[in-house]
């Protein structure tokens, strides 16, 4: 492994006005000295774009350090105008059409987005060649595995969505890159990352909007299901960590890694329910507990994520930590606080 000085570059963040992009900019910029990010972004209407304006504008503070250019990753030439008029040292990919369920009506997205657009990213990096290239990947590459927790030794060849099969693609696709071109690859699969300005398209914030109007939850599997659910902070301080040392070369002599991030931690979606409750009519975001509908599990869905960090916490002494309990009150102050505004 080798260790990579982010002070006085330019750094290359891909979903930069999405959920993680955004807190990441916003994290490296606070941190390290004298870089420059560019950030990239299509701001697709998959959910709300005004939720996308309002990360942006939070990134805005930084001046000429952070610099945002509206783009699709797909789109080579938009895409190389950046590479060949920067120097950019260390590339994050964010960009991708996130959502299991999503994929199951919209697959051309996914290939759009997740497959041409990545291949993009690792044909520039090929070309205008970068110390280390950072990509998301997913637990639902882990697809319906037994054994928990989940390893990257394990075996994933059995996606059950298609956004899961895009996600194992591009850990292929960085090791045939890495292995070829000699490109540092660090793919991170992420568990069920949650926090203030998320996804309006995740659980808890689904949740959320529908106990506001008073309505039903649906609780799938009737609330026997597990997630390894990881607050946005920890995600952040695992990229930035990872970021900052390129791997060492696999025995095929791929300089190629995949770590988990993940709260290591499964709750039950049932505690996680009553912990949002909690939280929500604490803020007095509700007044009443939640109307819950208990149905059959889903198309796509697993049954439990659970990662195993081992890996991640040998190599940079780090995992997530984060209490359910308190990521979900900090979530439930920015609802009432930015709902009240808007």
């Amino acid at each position: 492994m080798k260790n990579i000085d982010l002070e006085n570059k330019t750094l290359l963040v891909t979903g930069a006005a999405g959920f993680i992009g955004s807190f990441l900019t916003k994290r490296i910029l606070e941190s390290v000295k004298n870089c420059r990010v560019i950030g990239v972004d299509c701001i697709t209407d998959y959910y709300d774009i005004s939720l996308k304006e309002e990360r942006l504008s939070m990134l805005s503070s930084f001046g000429e350090r952070f610099a945002f250019i509206k783009a699709d990753i797909a789109d080579r030439s938009a895409m190389e105008k950046i590479f060949s008029e920067n120097k950019i040292s260390v590339v994050v990919n964010l960009a991708a059409q996130a959502g299991v369920r999503y994929s199951i009506d919209n697959p051309d997205a996914y290939i759009h987005s997740n497959m041409l657009g990545f291949y993009t990213i690792l044909e520039l990096c090929r070309h205008y060649p970068v110390e280390h290239l950072v990509y998301a990947s997913s637990s639902s590459v882990y697809g319906t595995n037994k054994k928990v927790p989940y390893s990257t030794e394990d075996k994933v060849d059995n996606p059950v969505s298609l956004y899961a099969a895009t996600k194992k693609s591009n850990e292929l696709f960085a090791h045939a890159y890495a292995k070829l071109y000699k490109i540092p690859c660090t793919g991170l699969r992420f568990f069920t990352v949650y926090g203030p300005m998320g996804r309006p398209d995740m659980a808890y914030f689904k949740f959320t909007n529908k106990l506001v109007k008073g309505e039903a939850i649906q609780i799938y599997n009737m609330g026997d299901m597990y997630r390894d659910f990881t607050y946005i902070d920890d995600i952040v301080t695992g990229i930035l960590n990872v970021m900052q040392k390129t791997p060492a070369e696999t025995e095929d002599g791929a300089p190629y890694k995949v770590y988990n991030i993940g709260n290591n931690n499964p709750e039950s979606l049932m505690y996680f329910v009553e912990t949002l409750e909690k939280c929500l009519l604490k803020e007095e975001i509700i007044t009443e507990p939640a109307k819950k509908e208990l149905l059959p599990m889903q198309p796509g869905d697993v049954y439990q994520t659970y990662a195993d960090v081992a890996d991640l916490q040998r190599d940079f002494g780090f995992k997530p930590a984060t209490p359910l309990s308190d990521g979900l009150a900090k979530f439930a102050a920015w609802y009432k606080g930015y709902y009240n505004k808007h």
